[in-house]
């Protein structure tokens, strides 16, 4: 393979974040730690506040069939097995997200309760260290949504209460889906805040 093609080829995994540069060091693997995760896939922030890492606690691990609307954003066949958690995360100290992942259960072999919940690192670093699947971007779509008694209960607010719904699929290369996770936030003292890098255009 000539010089050029590889030096295309990585100034594209460096441009999907999949690589990163460090002077005087070389092109490194770009690691899923909670660095990486604040600046690039955490936007739930304290409307007064500095971004906070998130407590993670996982409520329901379990295997099913997808469905089709979640066959359709994992691009697998309806039926498919697939790997389904619910986790609560809070922000000093109060119940702020519920996460509903589905993993297509071919992409993470021999994945249970037990390793998923004793990482040590994030959700996207054990895709990354165990199962050699690095997540270079996600798709999301925002909505307003009222809470039901059972995602109120776990947030801590009134059945019916206005919360934010996100709905993020993760991407690997040739834009893969890897996961498909549905967020709903409470806004009552938080927002979602993006910004967008350097050079990106901003509408």
């Amino acid at each position: 393979m000539a010089i050029g093609t590889v030096r295309k080829a990585v100034d594209s995994l460096v441009a999907q974040q999949a690589l990163v540069r460090r002077q005087g060091k070389g092109t490194f693997v770009a690691l899923h730690d909670g660095g990486r995760l604040m600046f690039h896939f955490f936007h739930v922030v304290a409307r007064e506040g500095a971004k906070a890492y998130p407590e993670v606690r996982t409520l329901s691990f379990r295997r099913a069939r997808a469905d089709s609307a979640s066959a359709r954003a994992l691009a697998i066949d309806a039926d498919e097995k697939v790997v389904q958690i619910r986790n609560v995360l809070s922000l000093e100290g109060r119940p702020v997200i519920v996460d509903d992942l589905t993993l297509p259960a071919s992409l993470f072999p021999g994945l249970t309760e037990k390793i998923f919940t004793a990482r040590d690192n994030t959700i996207y670093h054990l895709f990354q260290s165990r199962y050699g699947i690095n997540v270079l971007r996600t798709d999301e779509r925002l909505r307003a949504v009222l809470a039901t008694r059972e995602i109120a209960q776990h947030l801590e607010v009134e059945a019916g209460a206005p919360l934010l719904e996100i709905r993020r699929v993760a991407l690997t290369f040739r834009d893969r889906p890897v996961e498909l996770r549905i967020s709903r936030v409470d806004t009552s003292r938080h927002d979602y805040h993006s910004t967008l890098g350097k050079g990106e255009a901003r509408l």
